[in-house]
């Protein structure tokens, strides 16, 4: 009788049998040894250090550049307020069903870069990285986190001055931006501090690039001024010359510091030209010496004082040139005389052609304001310029802007005891919300805002949190919380026992300990 299982498993052993075999036969004949080696590790230079020396000294040159300066380069980070009508806690409306929430204030995060200049804590940045903020957060190389208040903020230029209390930080070294030359190697310094999951932020970068020219005007800051309602009637006001690169800046890089090759910061980082929103070869960056110039003011008054001539002119062009005798095409072409100005007082007239101040020349319409910003009212300054085909010079002592106090911000609001941990906006629990969320009783306060970002969000306290302890002290209210946080001190490690929604957002409230860091 034909079995169908032991006619398989006869085949099934004699494929066996005949693959055992042939193997044996190729071993014998050396076909089953390895075609190839692989090659051994390479353990010595392919090309001589002498022929690659000069590669490895810029190399080196960045690699100390780099270490010098992002000890003073800060991240920070901001909040601001809006205002939405629609509940704030978008996976939690069972839990305050029934309660009018319109209006409720709504806060968003930014962030950017920010360089020390002084070793108390006074840093420079831009004015758009900190315009409009409720809330300042910096944080150091190190992990250091500090609370900051605004010093002020020149829109005009779009440089701001904020404050961290801290001593002996560390410091960026100011070179100066008359001596940069298209062509020479800068490295463009930021924290930005955003991108991949938390704990996987891109915080600290460094890029290389050269200066791709100088003295650039974008019209960025005049569009910003016009929407901006204490500028609106002046946005000529703007003052933009930027250093170009295409070192790579990018969003939260704003604010940073560019350098030299000796670690000396020649701009700040500011803007880019781009149709996508990311970098496409186009970075700009603001001189130095004018955000120095800005920055004291802002330090010394709170405000900026700006110098001014008094006339409005523009770029000289080939026909200027031609039609008043110009050696060559440079210069400010003046087109009005404004009354009762410097200018008007000095004698200066249409059509003169102004090419130098102090000696320096003056390139463009834009470089005559940016030597004039750099200058400080009462100055008497040498102005030089061509009329009727010949070269003359004349003083001129410049005034104070007049209105020139609205280019300055009112320092950033005093935080409150819970904005020292980041929780912005607390209630009361009431005993329909504790048995809601399944808790023992009604004693503890619900976190309804929070600063993205910030200390307690950090540590995992989240919108909807219900805080029933602060500091070994229970919590029954917000005044109790309140009271907790009052006196506790810049720096040190606060105790919070809250009970927080399940991460599926059932009703399930399980309460834990959150150690946080007051930022200093």
């Amino acid at each position: 009788m034909y079995d169908p299982l032991r006619a398989k498993t006869k085949v099934a052993l004699s494929v066996a049998a005949s693959f055992i075999l042939g193997l044996g036969i190729a071993s014998q004949f050396g076909f089953t040894e390895r075609p190839y080696s692989l090659p051994p590790v390479q353990t010595e230079a392919v090309v001589s250090q002498a022929e690659v020396q000069p590669a490895l000294d810029l190399s080196q040159a960045f690699v100390n550049v780099a270490e010098a300066v992002t000890p003073a380069v800060v991240r920070i980070v901001t909040t601001r307020q809006l205002t939405r009508t629609s509940d704030r806690m978008r996976g939690l409306e069972w839990f305050f069903r029934g309660d009018p929430r319109d209006n409720v204030p709504d806060f968003r995060e930014g962030s950017g870069s920010g360089f020390i200049i002084a070793e108390d804590g006074y840093v420079l940045t831009n004015n758009h990285v900190v315009e409009d903020a409720q809330r300042i957060t910096v944080t150091l190389l190190d992990g250091r986190e500090f609370g900051a208040n605004v010093v002020g903020t020149d829109p005009t230029t779009d440089i701001a001055v904020i404050k961290i209390d801290g001593t002996g930080l560390p410091v960026a070294s100011l070179g100066s931006s008359a001596e940069v030359r298209v062509g020479e190697w800068v490295l463009a310094v930021g924290n930005p501090g955003f991108g991949g999951r938390r704990g996987t932020e891109l915080n600290y970068t460094v890029t290389a690039g050269i200066v791709s020219a100088v003295g650039r005007s974008l019209q960025l800051i005049r569009e910003s001024l016009q929407s901006d309602p204490d500028f609106a009637g002046n946005p000529a006001l703007a003052i933009e010359d930027f250093i170009q690169t295409d070192a790579v800046i990018n969003s939260g890089n704003s604010g940073g510091p560019m350098v030299n090759l000796r670690g000396q910061v020649i701009g700040i980082n500011a803007a880019i030209v781009s149709q996508t929103g990311v970098y496409q070869g186009y970075g700009f960056a603001i001189p130095i010496d004018l955000a120095h110039r800005v920055m004291e003011d802002l330090i010394q008054y709170g405000r900026v004082r700006r110098a001014f001539l008094g006339v409005s002119m523009q770029g000289v062009t080939s026909e200027d040139a031609e039609a008043f005798g110009l050696p060559d095409v440079s210069g400010a072409l003046v087109q009005h005389v404004n009354e009762n100005t410097p200018a008007e007082r000095a004698g200066l007239r249409m059509s003169d052609v102004i090419v130098s101040v102090d000696g320096e020349k003056v390139v463009s319409g834009n470089d005559l304001q940016h030597k004039i910003a750099l200058k400080s009212p009462g100055d008497r300054v040498r102005i030089g310029i061509y009329r009727d085909g010949a070269p003359r010079e004349v003083t001129v002592r410049l005034e104070e802007l007049p209105n020139s106090g609205v280019m300055a911000a009112a320092p950033a609001r005093q935080p409150r005891a819970a904005d020292k941990i980041g929780v912005i906006e607390l209630r009361d629990l009431t005993p329909e919300q504790a048995e809601q969320a399944q808790l023992e009783s009604a004693e503890g306060v619900i976190v309804l805002a929070l600063q993205p970002n910030g200390p307690a969000a950090r540590r995992g306290i989240e919108e909807g949190c219900v805080i029933t302890e602060a500091d070994r002290r229970a919590v029954q209210d917000v005044d109790d919380l309140r009271e907790a946080l009052a006196d506790v001190e810049t720096g040190a490690v606060v105790s919070l026992v809250a009970a927080c929604p399940s991460p599926d957002r059932n009703r399930h409230f399980a309460p834990a300990v959150y150690n946080i860091r007051v930022p200093r």
